[in-house]
């Protein structure tokens, strides 16, 4: 149930705990993610320089810094969720968000530790797919919330693509 607060000069307005050990937690759970799809990409950045790559595919030391950006956001974005919302009406939208931080990390194991461009590529595909749900969800919640995961999805169509690319460039190798 949200809480309001209002004086005679004030509009009314939303007010809602900062409820910083959900933020922590939050964190903590999409880092283990992003760590749980590192381990695979451990040799990454070489695998990543032998395969026939466009000439616009960035060079490994993006993916780093670019990612670790993102899934702050998503993080903070979950967390306004969770903030706004009794956690039964936020549960969906977390079931979502905890469902392509799974494909994330799965993506990473497919493409970079089993050399399956064609499963990488369906995986992303969902993920996607998954991303765009969990926007919706986190922006009914709050807009905000949602926002924060757009620059996530434009990623993630940017990989989407880069993923097909490189999978075609690569048939013996992916």
């Amino acid at each position: 149930m949200h809480s309001y607060s209002s004086s005679v000069n004030e509009p009314q307005s939303r007010t809602h705990p900062l409820k910083l050990g959900a933020l922590a937690g939050l964190i903590i759970v999409t880092f283990v993610a992003a760590a749980i799809g590192s381990i695979a990409s451990i040799r990454a950045p070489e695998f990543y320089l032998g395969l026939n790559r466009p000439s616009w595919s960035p060079p490994p030391s993006v993916f780093g810094p670019v990612w670790s950006v993102l899934y702050l956001l998503m993080a903070i974005g979950a967390w306004i969720v969770v903030r706004v919302d009794t956690w039964p009406r936020a549960k969906p939208a977390m079931m979502l968000y905890g469902a392509q931080l799974a494909l994330n990390a799965l993506w990473t194991w497919l493409f970079f530790y089993w050399h399956s461009g064609a499963a990488a590529f369906a995986d992303i595909i969902a993920l996607w797919l998954l991303v765009a749900a969990t926007i919706v969800a986190f922006g009914r919640s709050h807009k905000l919330a949602g926002a924060l995961l757009l620059p996530y999805l434009a990623w993630v169509s940017f990989a989407t693509v880069l993923t097909w690319a490189v999978w075609h460039a690569n048939p013996a190798t992916l």
